[in-house]
């Protein structure tokens, strides 16, 4: 079966990419460099109604579909994934609360994110917690009309700038979701530097210390922070970062295409040299690849199949681990070139990295992979001769 993207698509895919080439692509690096995502660039982001995408029009919100999503998140990822994890982690914040928010919370919030008034952020690792999301220990306690917050938050990306953030805390034992406001009283906000990759996505520590926060800001009930709120988030970060790590994979492969093209080494330029076709062709086939699975779950997650969860997670796993190969042999392909900050291709790699951790690592999603496998198989191997034809037809 072809995949066919529909002229609404295409549109919307050239106007992306027409804006990635102008507004991102030239400054990129020296956003990398100097860690930080001007405002301006923000505005304009927000202008363009990115923020909004997935919200209703009644909220203000683009109301795109979610392939038409998944292109976008491809088209950021390739100018810059520090800018594309604004996008994630905003709309994770968003989707959340137009998924359990009560209807107060939907008016007062909604429209706000949606024009990029307000800046969200997700709030769920911590010092000692990552993977193991549900050990959360920052707590929340009823006190009157309020909850008081105590705790520590780690890694919260625009953590530095955002307005709103998002927070899991264990509240009498029970895992549950709070919007916190950067003002509180008793939240202090710190900085953090010096990272690996996506550099400019002005990571920063959070520190509740007696953070009282009103009844209201509980996000669904208590007890469903985990379960509800931060899964069903998180699906859709994991579906964010898959493309962005898309993006990586073209933006290496376009760099590559152009570098082998100019440069030339015995004699010849180094695209006519038989193991530069031979890495091409691999990451060719490899981008292609991981952005059909990744198209294979925004076409199950639009129609509303509940496997579109287990395909998240493939398409996550395969796009980060590829964009990592293809980075890698774009470096090695530039040679010292590419360990420099005048190519791109040095960000690529060290970017690619990190779409292998965060919304789930690579082995998160190995182990999450391999359990559905086994229970897929155990399944069919009950089913009888027969019914084994059927479930393939």
């Amino acid at each position: 079966m072809r995949i066919e993207l529909t002229a609404q698509q295409k549109d919307a895919q050239a106007e992306f990419r027409a804006f990635v080439n102008e507004e991102i692509v030239p400054y990129a690096n020296h956003y990398d460099q100097e860690e930080y995502t001007p405002p301006k660039l923000i505005e304009k982001f927000a202008h363009q109604g990115y923020l909004g995408a997935l919200l209703p029009k009644d909220f203000g919100g683009k109301s795109i579909d979610i392939i038409t999503y998944g292109l976008l998140n491809e088209e950021i990822g390739r100018g810059c994934s520090s800018l594309r994890s604004l996008l994630t982690v905003h709309s994770m914040v968003a989707y959340a609360l137009c998924k359990w928010g009560n209807k107060s919370q939907k008016e007062y919030w909604l429209p706000k994110l949606a024009s990029g008034e307000v800046i969200a952020a997700f709030a769920l690792s911590e010092p000692n917690v990552g993977s193991d999301a549900k050990s959360i220990e920052t707590t929340a306690t009823l006190s009157g009309d309020s909850y008081i917050l105590n705790g520590q938050k780690k890694w919260i990306t625009y953590g530095q700038i955002a307005d709103v953030f998002l927070v899991f805390a264990q509240c009498s034992g029970k895992p549950s979701a709070f919007l916190v406001e950067k003002n509180s009283p008793g939240l202090s906000i710190k900085p953090i530097s010096g990272m690996l990759g996506v550099r400019a996505s002005m990571l920063a520590e959070l520190h509740f210390q007696d953070c009282r926060i009103p009844q209201e800001n509980l996000v669904g009930k208590l007890g469903f922070g985990f379960s509800y709120v931060a899964s069903s988030a998180l699906d859709y970060g994991r579906y964010s970062v898959a493309w962005g790590s898309v993006g990586i994979a073209q933006a290496c492969l376009e760099a590559c295409i152009q570098y082998t093209s100019e440069r030339k080494q015995f004699g010849v330029y180094l695209k006519e040299h038989q193991l530069i076709r031979q890495m091409i062709t691999e990451m060719i086939a490899n981008v292609k690849a991981a952005r059909l699975l990744c198209y294979q779950a925004g076409y199950l997650k639009e129609i509303g199949d509940p496997t579109s969860i287990i395909e998240t997670s493939i398409a996550k796993y395969f796009a980060s681990t590829t964009a990592t190969k293809v980075a890698n042999d774009a470096v090695q392909i530039h040679g010292a070139n590419g360990c420099t900050s005048e190519y791109s291709v040095a960000r690529y790699l060290r970017d690619a990295k990190i779409m292998e951790i965060i919304e789930g690592s690579t082995q998160i999603q190995q182990i999450t992979i391999a359990d559905y496998g086994y229970q897929e198989y155990m399944s069919q191997s009950t089913l009888t001769v027969p019914q084994k034809l059927l479930a393939r037809m």
